[in-house]
C-alpha cells in the first residue's frame, strides 16, 4: 500500500552536493521507517541511511556518516537524502525503501521499493 518514487540523481563531480528525494503514496507512510539503499553494479544493494516513523532515530552507514543527512516531512509525504562531500565511490543506484520488518539496515526487511536513482560522482 505504499509507493515509493525517488528523484534527484544526476552527475557530480567529487566534492560536491546533491539531494535525493523519496515521494511516497499510501495511507501508511507517516507511520512507517524509511530507508536508503544503493547498489554498484556487481554488488550487492548496501544499507545508507534510515529514519524512523516521527524522525526521531536515524541511522547511517560509516561510509557516508558525516557526508549524507537524511530527513522527512511526513506532511509533504517526502524524505530525503542530502549528499555533501561526495565521492567516487558513492556512484550507484539509490533506492529508497519503506516498511522494515526485523532489522531495518537489510534490504531484504523491505517489502515496498522506488525505481532508483542513479548518481554518478565523477573522481
Amino acid at each position: 500500500q505504499v509507493q515509493l518514487v525517488e528523484s534527484g540523481g544526476g552527475l557530480v563531480q567529487a566534492g560536491g552536493s546533491l539531494r535525493l528525494s523519496c515521494a511516497a503514496s499510501g495511507r501508511t507512510f507517516g507511520a512507517n521507517a524509511v530507508a536508503w539503499f544503493r547498489q554498484a553494479p556487481g554488488k550487492e544493494r548496501e544499507f545508507v541511511s534510515g529514519i524512523s516513523w516521527n524522525g526521531g532515530t536515524t541511522s547511517y552507514a560509516d561510509s557516508v556518516k558525516g557526508r549524507f543527512t537524511i530527513s522527512r516531512v511526513n506532511a509533504k509525504n517526502m524524505v530525503y537524502l542530502q549528499m555533501n562531500s561526495l565521492k567516487f565511490e558513492d556512484t550507484a543506484v539509490y533506492y529508497c525503501a519503506a516498511a522494515p520488518r526485523g532489522d531495518w539496515t537489510t534490504a531484504s526487511a523491505y517489502n515496498y521499493w522506488g525505481q532508483g536513482t542513479q548518481v554518478t560522482v565523477s573522481s
